[in-house]
């Protein structure tokens, strides 16, 4: 079957989580086009803000894609969040022309990620010229730890 055919099929005869997955892969297109992002943040909804206490914060609500066989939310997903929230907060301090790439992520799990939103905190603990080191708490929306990470980050010069 071609793929034409196929996504026909899915959206006329497929289930809501079917659809669901669809409906995320063209917001991650838009996503990737319209900020060139990566692609697993514009699966996840990423768009956060800088808050006034100097924390970068990301609300992410839980869709079918996150969710793991037990009905919570994968750790591989949480992991991602709270790397993506560290990796943008020490973004938002990098002088013009420096990027910043994950040398060093550790997560420890506190509770099943279940809700309907999820929210990373991510601090900044000390920014260097070559390596910065942040702290991220992720929880749900009832106010529910889900995890907490510490994350190492290089700092380089672009090309």
């Amino acid at each position: 079957m071609d793929l034409h055919n196929e996504l026909l099929r899915v959206l006329e005869e497929g289930n809501d989580e079917e659809r669901e997955i669809l409906r995320l892969t063209l917001q991650a297109i838009r996503q990737k086009r319209e900020r060139q992002s990566a692609w697993i943040s514009g699966y996840m909804g990423l768009s956060g803000s800088l808050n006034e206490d100097g924390s970068y914060e990301f609300q992410v609500p839980v869709t079918p894609f996150m969710m793991n066989r037990a009905g919570m939310v994968h750790g591989g997903i949480s992991a991602t969040l709270a790397d993506s929230t560290i990796g943008s907060l020490v973004h938002r301090h990098l002088p013009e022309g420096y990027g910043a790439v994950t040398v060093e992520l550790k997560i420890n799990y506190l509770q099943p990620g279940r809700g309907e939103m999820l929210i990373s905190r991510a601090r900044l603990l000390r920014m260097g010229k070559t390596l910065a080191i942040a702290t991220c708490e992720i929880k749900t929306d009832r106010d529910t730890p889900v995890c907490f990470a510490t994350g190492t980050f290089y700092i380089y010069k672009k090309r």
